[in-house]
């Protein structure tokens, strides 16, 4: 079962027959659940990270372990979506037979990216208390600024392409999935950015959640932490860090040459890191 992070929607991972890291793994013989996280409206305010790992996603995982008759599923966790299947991992082992996160950030000590950085220091009490409900646009133009050159360069390279469809359409796909973004429940974006990013407690062991302490030491499946050498989203020191905390013996780091979103779509991920993954998940699965 993937786990995508809550704030993009998880389509990009099977965006077109050449780009989709979920046909590879169906084509490699895994079967395949992914969740859908919805879009939160004002509503949904009140909604926690309770709500969404000890509700949402352990019902998702309940659901998979009936339904098949097994004990144990293979669990996926893309960014924060790693994060979330991490905390989940700690607080229920025996349903996991595996654990692979991609790009997720753990570590939140490090100051080699601007969005670290900031959530340092904005009144994450004042947005929510405000809005909510974090809308998505806002959080959006955020990213944009964390390379603003890369806006530019995109719109240059696609001039280039004018005369190739297939081109045209990959770029307006990526496009249309980059402002496709839901907005955020705010008290889960509180506890996110306060206990998470500006506390670091979770990796320092101090987390908790539903009153539970979330003990990275529990983690004792196989568990494989990827990361992408060219993140500029996700700094590697952050993904990396887990690995040294969680109690698994067969645990693997996994260098992607890429960058954040080129795990998911780009054309070595369908030639390099599928198969890896797959391999890996279907060996310890007998």
């Amino acid at each position: 079962m993937v786990s995508f992070a809550i704030m993009n929607r998880h389509d990009v991972l099977d965006l077109q027959p050449d780009r989709s890291l979920m046909k590879k793994f169906l084509d490699e013989g895994l079967d395949i659940y992914i969740m859908d996280w919805g879009y939160p409206s004002k509503a949904d305010r009140f909604l926690t990270m309770e709500d969404y790992i000890l509700g949402y996603m352990n019902g998702a995982v309940d659901f998979i372990r009936k339904s098949h008759g097994i004990q144990k599923i293979n669990k996926m966790g893309i960014c924060q979506g790693g994060t979330f299947s991490t905390i989940y991992a700690a607080l229920f082992p025996e349903k996991l037979n595996t654990l692979t996160v991609y790009v997720a950030p753990f570590d939140f000590t490090t100051d080699k990216c601007m969005l670290y950085k900031w959530t340092k220091y904005i009144d994450v009490d004042a947005m929510v208390d405000s809005l909510g409900v974090i809308p998505a646009d806002m959080l959006n133009a955020g990213f944009g600024m964390l390379k603003p050159s890369m806006d530019i360069s995109k719109y240059f390279g696609v001039l280039d392409s004018l005369d190739d469809e297939g081109k045209i359409m990959n770029f307006l796909r990526m496009e249309y999935w980059k402002a496709d973004c839901p907005d955020l429940a705010g008290e889960m974006y509180r506890k996110y950015i306060k206990d998470l990013f500006r506390d670091n407690k979770l990796i320092k062991g101090e987390f908790e959640l539903g009153g539970q302490l979330v003990n990275l030491k529990n983690i004792t499946m196989p568990f494989l932490n990827i990361y992408a050498t060219e993140d500029n989203i996700i700094p590697n020191e952050s993904t990396i860090a887990v690995n040294a905390k969680i109690g698994s013996k067969d645990k693997e780091l996994y260098a992607f040459p890429g960058g954040h979103i080129g795990v998911f779509v780009g054309g070595r991920s369908q030639k390099e890191l599928g198969p890896k993954v797959a391999k890996w998940v279907t060996d310890r699965s007998k």
